[in-house]
């Protein structure tokens, strides 16, 4: 059969084609990084960048994923949030990245997240948030509000005796939104909407003098109070140095905090922080084979074994080895493929346990309740068998009626007594 032009032009095309497609797919996989490596949120967000690192040496040393091998690509939003939504838009039209682990601030995957949407990207988000949010383009592997911040009041309720409550947070979405939810929780459980008092602070806020003095004056009158802390980034050294300076101690007016781990700790004289406490799902203390090994891990990579772990460190680890093994469930780095993929994932967790990833777009974890020891490590005091998040409270009556799912109703914020869909947008 003698070919026209045309088809010779077309056959020429297709056989040019071919290799280039065959390159692309032989090619790294690209691991965007977006994490701050400057500014007020660098002391959390540095170490995240490279917890991600290691767990991509290590996946690379067992060849790779699909027979590929794994490349990071690292940028800097610097603590700046808008800036984050750029950094996506680069990460995904100009570095064509596969999937991205990053943000640590809820401002700032809430600037991401419209960009994530637009151009059908991937976020693995690991840190603890407020909830009331579920994306098809986000998987959040840290805590929702019912596996942090409402145990930790219920442990004040009912371990501590805890009468008025002081809500102390960064003035940004999570902490406000957070609170939110506890003071009408703290309501539901019969604590006076006198007896709760909310203040919040700037980033990187310094003078904390008169806000731990008006916490003191709560307890005036003998009640018992409890400060819960959704202050955020380096904030927390000049709250915790006041709280000491203030003689303020953790068995008269303690403080549990959401925000403060073993990284914040390590740069802090915790002498005089003994005995307060943080909710979270892991803590380096766990005494678990897994977490032995993930530590040493740690230290071989980062040579230095003064370096501690963290609770976001814990589900970065969880999300990427989900991640990993949706992708080869999969066969490809598709968004679509991947993400139908990553519903079921289960995989263990370094307490102990096996975590699961809901349809919900939310993981199941443990819940932990850590006092701050001398050394700036924490015994664990209380641990639950794994909570499925919530990413819509029942707290508060606008999302009592939402429910995510993924996996079935193809829906973020499904109304359950209109029966329909709502856009996620519709809620920001």
């Amino acid at each position: 059969m003698k070919l026209t032009r045309r088809a010779l032009l077309a056959s020429g095309i297709a056989s040019l084609a071919l290799p280039r497609i065959a390159m692309a797919a032989d090619g790294p996989i690209k691991v965007g990084v977006l994490h701050s490596l400057s500014g007020t949120m660098a002391i959390s967000e540095s170490t995240l960048k490279d917890t991600v690192l290691m767990l991509i040496e290590q996946q690379n040393a067992k060849g790779g994923v699909l027979g590929r091998q794994l490349e990071a690509v690292v940028v800097d939003p610097a603590s700046d949030w808008p800036l984050f939504a750029e950094k996506t838009r680069e990460l995904l039209t100009v570095d064509k990245v596969d999937v991205i682990f990053g943000c640590w601030t809820s401002v700032s995957r809430k600037s991401a997240l419209p960009v994530l949407e637009e151009l059908n990207g991937l976020l693995f988000y690991p840190v603890q948030y407020e909830g009331e949010e579920s994306s098809k383009n986000v998987f959040y592997t840290g805590a929702a509000p019912n596996q942090q911040a409402i145990p930790a009041v219920d442990y004040y309720l009912e371990e501590l005796g805890i009468q008025k409550f002081a809500l102390l947070g960064t003035d940004y979405v999570y902490p406000r939104t957070t609170n939110n939810i506890l003071e009408a929780y703290l309501i539901s459980k019969g604590i006076p909407k006198e007896d709760i008092f909310v203040n919040y602070t700037p980033f990187g806020h310094s003078d904390w003098s008169k806000i731990v003095g008006d916490v003191v004056a709560l307890g005036a009158d003998g009640k018992k109070v409890g400060v819960v802390s959704t202050i955020n980034g380096d904030a927390n050294i000049g709250f915790y140095k006041e709280l000491a300076a203030a003689g303020v101690k953790a068995d008269t007016l303690p403080v549990v905090a959401f925000s403060v781990g073993e990284e914040e700790l390590s740069g802090l004289d915790t002498t005089n922080l003994v005995g307060h406490l943080a909710a979270w799902n892991y803590f380096m203390s766990a005494d678990t084979p897994e977490n032995k090994a993930f530590i040493e891990a740690w230290h071989a990579y980062i040579k230095d074994d003064k370096r501690v772990t963290n609770d976001p460190m814990e589900a970065t680890y969880i999300g990427f080895n989900m991640w990993v093994n949706a992708v080869t469930a999969a066969g490809t780095t598709d968004v679509d493929a991947v993400a139908a993929a990553m519903i079921g994932q289960k995989f263990p967790n370094l307490t102990g346990t096996v975590a699961e990833m809901l349809p919900n777009h939310h993981l199941t974890k443990p819940v932990l309740i850590g006092e701050i020891r001398a050394d700036g490590q924490f015994d664990i005091i209380s641990q639950t068998e794994p909570v499925p998040g919530d990413a819509w409270t029942n707290f508060l009556p606008e999302s009592a009626v939402l429910e995510s799912d993924w996996k079935d109703l193809k829906c973020g914020m499904y109304n359950t007594e209109t029966k329909t869909c709502v856009q996620l947008t519709s809620n920001y």
